[in-house]
């Protein structure tokens, strides 16, 4: 077992080899079961809830821990951070943002509601659909900034791309106040979802 801890890789795939016998046991033995739209529904929510834990998390350790320790590191330890550590974030951050976005897009597809929510349910009764549709356009604008402002700002800033000396520390901020933005708009995101799944 410490040989499989040891391994990030074996301890994710055992962790895969678990929940999917997790899921033949409640799925094969609560009887009545059939790959219809519930079960789609059911594995891409789950798939949504992987991703948005992933995105949101990394994004709290990046404005939790990351960017306020920064400044208590020795100049001549932060080029692991840049080099190293948020590269290796900044990849996971990006694509568990997009995973987000586009596995909640088939939920809402699967479920009737993509429309609805969309327009925040304006026209057809509002309550839930008007909760989960703030909840994914929140979620849209901070997928955005994560990829059209965050990540290029950072490729400026950690020297990923060729930019002027004096352009570093703009795209470095830049980078940062959108992030805090993201920061920002996770815990009303997270409530509306929640809310819309719960409340009504």
């Amino acid at each position: 077992m410490v040989s499989i801890l040891q391994s990030l890789s074996k301890t994710i795939h055992l962790s895969i080899v678990l929940a999917i016998l997790l899921f033949l046991g409640l799925f094969f033995g609560g009887g009545d079961w059939s790959f219809d739209r519930y079960f789609w529904s059911w594995l891409f929510r789950y798939l949504h809830v992987l991703a948005g834990v992933m995105w949101i998390g990394l994004l709290w350790y990046l404005n939790f821990v990351q960017i306020p320790s920064m400044p208590k590191i020795p100049d001549d330890q932060k080029p692991a951070i840049g080099k190293v550590i948020a590269p290796a974030v900044l990849f996971w951050f990006r694509w568990a943002a997009l995973a987000t976005i586009v596995t909640g897009l088939i939920v809402a597809t699967l479920n009737g509601y993509v429309h609805q929510a969309m327009i925040l349910g304006i026209g057809t009764g509002g309550g839930q659909h008007t909760a989960i549709g703030i909840g994914m356009w929140l979620g849209l604008i901070m997928a955005y900034n994560v990829w059209f402002i965050i990540w290029p700002n950072q490729k400026k800033a950690l020297g990923i791309v060729e930019c002027s000396p004096e352009d570093k520390p703009k795209a470095a901020k830049t980078a940062m106040l959108t992030s805090r933005i993201n920061t920002l708009l996770s815990l009303p995101m997270l409530l509306s979802m929640v809310m819309a799944q719960n409340l009504y």
